[in-house]
């Protein structure tokens, strides 16, 4: 592999000093772009798309020719680890993922193994062709669903608005419940390993759906089997540290839990304020975030303005690392040339802000 070029991103995530404030985007590579649109017709379908290690590293690749951002993400989904345990998963147009199989019922849960990760191997090659094809341009990061989002889905058998069937189980079998969240916490483990022993320079953890958690069951169904996770994670190989991000959409209230997970970096919504998570965690912990992607619909004017305020909100660099995201994954609605604005406005206002 060769050495990186830019850095930058994963010294902010070690919160070491860097020149400018580093951004990449969630879901950066997707329907936004129409040379996306134009793969994924070829490819006929989402999974015919996420399970050819030429298109995955393709669509990987597409957002960094057009922007200057200083990481790639993996092309895949978060829902792949349940697909390899069997549930069999579908895009259904217009109505996102789905499961053919459930798991609901005490006989289900008993079936459930972490599964092999050889049906997983078209990802860690795509992760192998994406990190030569990058020749060091920027850092590749790895990625998974948390344990709780795939049980979730595993258990609603799609997305859902009031996650009926999950909760119902947390509260009348929590024993089923913890079950499936042991062993999506060794397979999440397992497949981060995976990825980083082909290639991958930084992990994160998507906890989509830790949100809808009550205090007190968050820690316990969600970011207890997060930090079993990242307990077992390997964080450095082939001499490199392999730092790790922890995203929990409607977790603000939870950030200083969250911090203390073993995790390098917390992902936030665009709910936090920047500095205030900063001074409720010691600095002790990067953070990533976190522009409403709605902001990118308001013209050049305003994107640039609200980048600037998101950059002054996480203050004065000193011994913390702010990496620049959206606080969720960018709109398929988005055009490209509002991701043009943000991008060179993190890196011109940084710069200033870090020489000023």
């Amino acid at each position: 592999m060769a050495p990186l070029k830019n850095n930058v991103f994963l010294r902010a995530l070690m919160r070491e000093p860097v020149p400018y404030t580093p951004v990449w985007l969630m879901r950066q590579a997707g329907r936004y772009l129409p040379e996306y649109k134009q793969t994924r017709a070829q490819a006929g379908s989402f999974m015919g798309l996420a399970q050819n290690p030429d298109y995955a590293c393709e669509v990987t690749l597409q957002p960094l020719r057009r922007f200057a951002l200083d990481a790639a993400i993996l092309f895949s989904d978060i829902l792949t680890v349940p697909d390899a345990m069997g549930l069999g998963l579908q895009f259904m147009e217009g109505e996102g993922p789905r499961f053919d199989r459930v798991v609901r019922d005490e006989a289900q849960v008993q079936a459930l193994t972490v599964p092999d990760m050889d049906r997983l191997r078209y990802v860690f090659d795509a992760v192998t062709l994406i990190r030569r094809e990058l020749d060091g341009k920027v850092p590749l990061i790895g990625f998974s669903g948390s344990p709780w989002t795939l049980a979730c889905y595993m258990v609603e058998g799609r997305g859902s608005s009031d996650y009926r069937q999950i909760k119902t189980m947390l509260y009348q079998r929590p024993d089923l419940l913890h079950r499936i969240l042991k062993i999506n916490a060794q397979a999440v483990q397992q497949y981060l390993n995976a990825q980083i022993r082909a290639g991958a320079q930084a992990v994160m953890i998507f906890d989509s759906w830790g949100g809808v958690l009550a205090d007190g069951l968050f820690q316990q169904f969600s970011l207890d089997y997060t930090r079993l996770v990242l307990s077992g994670l390997i964080r450095e190989h082939e001499g490199e540290r392999i730092p790790a991000v922890v995203f929990t959409k409607g977790g603000g209230m939870w950030i200083e839990d969250i911090a203390k997970s073993g995790c390098d970096a917390v992902g936030v919504d665009w709910t936090v304020n920047l500095g205030e998570a900063r001074r409720r965690t010691g600095d002790q912990v990067a953070f990533q975030g976190n522009l409403d992607p709605m902001a990118l619909f308001g013209g050049d004017e305003a994107i640039r303005r609200e980048a600037r305020r998101v950059i002054d909100d996480f203050g004065p660099v000193g011994e913390g690392g702010h990496i620049f995201n959206l606080g969720h994954g960018i709109s398929q609605f988005t055009p490209p040339e509002a991701v043009t604005s943000l991008v060179d406005e993190v890196h011109m206002y940084s710069r200033q802000a870090h020489t000023g």
